[in-house]
């Protein structure tokens, strides 16, 4: 598993690298280093304290990291969970502030490698977008 600097850290959970930094300065986010002495998140670690950010997979208000992809519905992100039976897999990917649950054949998520902590994109082919406003107190 690969380990993520702060700075991707932070795009991944959708906050600033000095929010990761505080979080990891304070011991809520553990930390090692990586081969040239940086600080750096493990991939499972970082997978986990995601969960944690967002137990119920509630959306959050705040913008997704953005690629420089033309298609705009690529969420990179990580693997947050993955949960298979004996034909499915249910796959929960941390997209920033979002959460993405993708549905697949256990053989698909068994060919990807699909474990917490595996860096993975979103890709999502909609017919219907519903357009929501937020609730203005």
């Amino acid at each position: 598993m690969p380990n993520f600097r702060i700075s991707e850290a932070a795009a991944l959970l959708g906050v600033s690298d000095d929010t990761v930094r505080r979080w990891a300065d304070s011991g809520r986010l553990p930390t090692v280093r990586d081969e040239a002495g940086r600080q750096a998140i493990e991939a499972a670690e970082l997978a986990r304290f995601a969960r944690e950010l967002n137990p119920r997979g509630e959306p959050a208000l705040g913008r997704a990291p953005v690629g420089g992809e033309s298609a705009r519905n690529r969420f990179p992100g990580i693997v947050t969970r993955v949960v298979r039976d004996g034909v499915m897999a249910q796959v929960e990917l941390q997209c920033g502030p979002y959460r993405v649950v993708s549905l697949m054949s256990r053989e698909a998520a068994d060919e990807l490698g699909l474990e917490p902590g595996v860096l993975a994109v979103g890709a999502v082919k909609a017919t219907n977008v519903v357009v929501e406003l937020p609730v203005r107190r």
